[in-house]
């Protein structure tokens, strides 16, 4: 513990030397960790506007210095050396500068001095590294810290920090996801590390050393001759500053926010650019521009010479756009804008409609802090930084937040890349990218990788797969949703009537979603259409409808006396939760955890199981149509092992809902053990809420007084049912002695008459497994239960056809101790184990016997034999003479390991709510 609380003994005397909103962070870091800044050195005022960096330090009383240079005919400033010398620094710290410094100055103090640079040294030396970082398509991007001396950026390093860089990352996206916080930290780190006498001094090598201009306007033109991928590279290595620019009809026009695009070439209008070997292509979604290699780059914004900037997909109809009739309250808000302007731009006498943000003194930072501002008085407007640079002007921007305000733009902002197929007599259109903060992206390190149809093995789709960067992504976006955003100011009734347009809308896709769950999952087609879709259909109706029911409780008190206490409770979201799902019903699994969540009024980053992606992404779809905030709902395909993995751990998640496997469970937990211990060390987690709907055995108990056909029938359903991948299916049929033989004698009767093959036919009972590794689990079950020396009545084999289709399975002659007894299989194979005549307690003792509990049933004719044993055995659902007979109302979850926690009915909400009492003495 002595080492990991230990505190840095010594403080320095420090001169910050430098600027920004950068520089100021370190300052104000500097200052917490106990050293002493006795000078900052910055530039001087511009427009009118100080240097938050200045402001920063003037407001603590800091001595601060606004020297234009330090240098004059190449030889230093002898009054600004001895203004600097005066304050008596023991260490020079420059987190960004960009004014020359003099080697009087930078080997004054004791120490020295230490700079930031935004690059892993020694490769990426000079003014514009970020810049080449991206130029140049490198995989990793990062900083230096090091001590200065008389080269350009090629002193000691003292420490360095790396991050991957994304397929399309901007520089914008590296500055704000890792270089600036995790830069402020290492400058803070760094100057303890001198204080303590820790600090390392290592030569950099030569070797892989680089060094690039600084990129201009003049030398940012794009040269076309290249691969896509370079194109791309260019545009994003320049994107804000300087800004990647082409000639189109006579002017230069500068490009911002690209991607790869990898899809077939959309329709559009062609486009002219000076030097481009083929025109480009303004399509509804930008300007799609070409490489050498015949490859793709999707353009989503230009600026025009004159600082206006447009979405590319508007080029042909930028001036078109009719001036707004604002109401009166939106007269009041423009007011209101300007007045932030002018309280920004104070150099400025009037806010007119043609004054100029930029052009007028603002820049980046006060990007941030107009919009902070807006946001604080009109939290419904929901603005980014990029639209402030759309509309640099006062007039056109209160049009563009308008238009926002109204809603006016949402449907526009949709942006999505079908994967389209030809299926079941209709067009299907299936979004392929993760879903984040209510749009469709790459992954982040833009890897993908291939859903498979089961019914033939062959590919439906290149889907993204989601990275840990993309998991923070996603989380943030769910917790700004929930803490700041629209959603967490919205009243219950107001979520209740989205989950029912969101309802109504997967009811109007009904037959789309079915065909995806269809070939995504091999689901028999009228199987998901029926229960896939229409049961996730019925739960989002039943979960919006308890929207503004959930209620809190008044509760009489001790203390009550003389009765002017009050406590009450109140029913409050937990924020940002992690839902996993399984593959065998990827929808319904979907609609079961995430409308009881989103009920209760919380925000959900949700992972679909990797091999069954399609359908989950289809529904991130219909709920940003159905008027779903940003960020309220995530979806991210990809692997358990990295994504559901770093959700449960991540420390902004409040709350995990799992279905699944139960080692996958067991994992889960031991994560959530251990973040426990974690947690008595540092705070870089958090305890989580949790809910686990795992496997079952689940037994079903036939007695001979039944209705044997009834039996026959729903033992089978109880097995069979959809393809046996359904987490209650009855694992294992305990059939009484006298009723055995004529029990298995009716049940491969009616396998034999069972179709099996194209789960799109609508006459098909048995589709494919939904994965090959899976039918190939379910082959070695099988073989395992013939070598344990259960008997094979039918089945056990893979069907002589393309996909992975297996026949119905029967094994008798099952003993407590077999394999096939104990564990699931999670396919079409029945397992059947006959009892003694009216052995009512040793059936039960069986049954039991067996660490699973999720469901259980029991056939006949005795109702009060039906209760005593529906009492005895150890499951969360017990069905009499019926099974597979869920219900949006009712509570479904398992005991043991079968895992813990409710879907459905009104114990599921409870799942995603905490109770807060209020004591009140008036």
């Amino acid at each position: 513990f002595n080492s990991f609380y230990q505190a840095y003994q010594h403080k320095l005397k420090l001169a910050l030397i430098g600027q920004s909103i950068f520089g100021q962070e370190v300052y104000n870091k500097l200052r917490k960790e106990g050293h002493k800044i006795v000078g900052v050195f910055t530039v001087p005022d511009k427009n009118g506007q100080a240097d938050p960096l200045a402001l920063a330090a003037e407001k603590d009383g800091t001595p601060v210095f606004k020297f234009p240079r330090w240098r004059a005919k190449g030889k230093p400033i002898q009054e600004v050396v001895a203004a600097y010398k005066s304050v008596g620094a023991e260490l020079n710290v420059l987190p960004f500068c960009t004014q020359f410094i003099p080697m009087d100055v930078i080997d004054c103090p004791k120490h020295g001095s230490i700079i930031y640079h935004p690059s892993i040294l020694p490769r990426h030396r000079g003014a514009s590294a970020i810049n080449w970082t991206l130029i140049q398509g490198d995989k990793k991007a990062g900083f230096t810290i090091f001590w200065a001396d008389d080269g350009l950026d090629t002193g000691p390093i003292l420490l360095q920090r790396e991050c991957d860089v994304g397929q399309n990352d901007t520089v914008d996206d590296l500055y704000n996801r890792f270089l600036f916080p995790e830069g402020i930290k290492a400058m803070v780190e760094a100057v303890d590390l001198i204080a303590d006498g820790k600090a390392p001094r290592i030569p950099q090598p030569e070797e892989g050393a680089t060094y690039e201009g600084i990129q201009k306007k003049e030398n940012a033109e794009i040269s076309w001759d290249q691969p896509a991928a370079a194109l791309h590279n260019w545009i994003r290595g320049h994107d804000k500053v300087p800004g990647a620019w082409a000639t189109i009809g006579g002017q230069a026009v500068t490009f911002y926010g690209s991607s790869l695009l990898d899809v077939s070439v959309p329709a559009g209008q062609e486009l002219a650019i000076k030097g481009a070997s083929r025109p480009g292509l303004i399509t509804k979604n930008g300007l799609v521009i070409f490489g050498n290699d015949g490859k793709m780059v999707l353009v989503r914004n230009l600026q025009f010479e004159d600082g206006k900037m447009i979405p590319a997909s508007k080029y042909f109809s930028a001036d078109e756009t009719t001036a707004l009739e604002l109401t009166e309250e939106e007269k009041k808000m423009a007011e209101d804008i300007r007045a932030i302007w002018k309280g920004i731009l104070s150099n400025v006498a009037v806010i007119e409609d043609s004054t100029d943000f930029f052009k007028s003194g603002a820049s980046s930072m006060h990007v941030v802090r107009m919009l902070e501002e807006i946001k604080q008085k009109y939290s419904g407007l929901q603005l980014q930084n990029e639209d402030v640079y759309m509309a640099t002007k006062f007039a056109d921007f209160i049009q563009m937040a308008v238009r926002k305000f109204r809603g006016e733009d949402k449907e526009e902002e949709l942006v999505i890349d079908y994967v389209s197929k030809n299926l079941n007599n209709m067009t299907v259109n299936m979004p392929y990218q993760c879903f984040i903060n209510g749009q469709f992206i790459n992954a982040d390190d833009g890897k993908t990788y291939d859903t498979i149809n089961p019914a033939d093995g062959s590919v439906i789709a290149s889907v993204s797969s989601a990275s840990l960067a993309d998991v923070d992504k996603a989380v943030a976006a769910a917790k700004e949703a929930f803490e700041n955003g629209e959603w967490g100011k919205m009243n219950a009734r107001e979520r209740g009537r989205l989950m029912y347009r969101l309802a109504d809308l997967m009811e109007e896709h009904q037959e789309e979603l079915a065909t995806i769950e269809s070939i995504d999952s091999g689901a028999v087609y009228t199987l998901a259409l029926k229960t896939h879709v229409g049961m996730s259909v019925q739960t989002f109706r039943y979960f919006a409808g308890w929207c503004d029911k959930i209620q809190g409780a008044t509760i009489p008190i001790n203390q009550a006396r003389p009765n002017h206490n009050l406590t009450f409770t109140k029913k409050e979201p937990i924020g940002v939760c992690a839902i996993v799902i399984p593959w065998n019903y990827p929808l319904m699994m979907l609609a079961w955890k995430s409308a009881a969540c989103l009920a209760a009024g919380n925000t959900l980053v949700l992972k679909p199981a990797q091999v069954t992606p399609l359908t989950s992404l289809k529904f991130a779809e219909l709920s940003a149509r159905a008027g779903f905030p940003k960020g309220v709902i995530n979806i991210l395909p990809g692997s358990g092992g990295l994504v559901g993995q770093h959700l449960s751990e991540h420390p902004d998640v409040r709350k995990v809902g799992f279905t699944g496997s139960t080692p996958t469970g067991k994992q889960i937990m031991k994560s959530w053990f251990y973040i426990i211990i974690y947690i008595f060390y540092s705070a870089a987690t958090n305890l989580k809420k949790v809910s686990l709907e795992l496997g079952g055995k689940s037994p079903l108990i036939i007695f001979s007084d039944c209705e044997l056909d009834r039996a026959v029938k729903m033992g089978m359903g109880a097995v069979y049912f959809n393809k046996g991948e359904n987490c209650i299916a009855a694992g294992r049929l305990f059939v009484e002695e006298s009723i055995h033989d004529e029990f298995v004698r009716k049940v491969v009767e009616e396998i034999k008459k069972m179709k099996i093959g194209d789960p799109l036919d609508r006459s098909t009972d048995h589709g494919p497994q939904n994965h090959k590794a899976h039918l190939e689990k379910l082959l070695q079950y099988c073989e395992t239960g013939v070598k344990e020396g259960a008997t094979l009545v039918y089945g056990g084999r893979q069907v002589r056809r393309p996909g992975f289709f297996m026949e119905p399975t029967v094994f008798t002659d099952v003993e407590d101790h077999m394999y096939i007894a104990q564990e699931e299989s999670f396919g079409p194979v029945m397992v059947i184990s006959k009892f003694k005549n009216g052995d009512v307690d040793g059936v039960l003792r069986r049954a039991n016997t067996t660490e699973y509990g999720l469901a259980s049933g029991v056939f006949t004719k005795d109702i009060s034999k039906a209760l005593y044993i529906s009492e005895k055995l150890e499951a969360g659902t017990v069905f009499i003479n019926t099974y597979n007979k869920t219900d949006v109302a009712a509570p479904f979850g398992g005991f043991k390991q079968s895992g813990f926690g409710k879907d459905l009915g009104e114990e599921a909400l409870h799942e995603y709510l905490r109770t807060k009492a209020i004591t009140v003495e008036y």
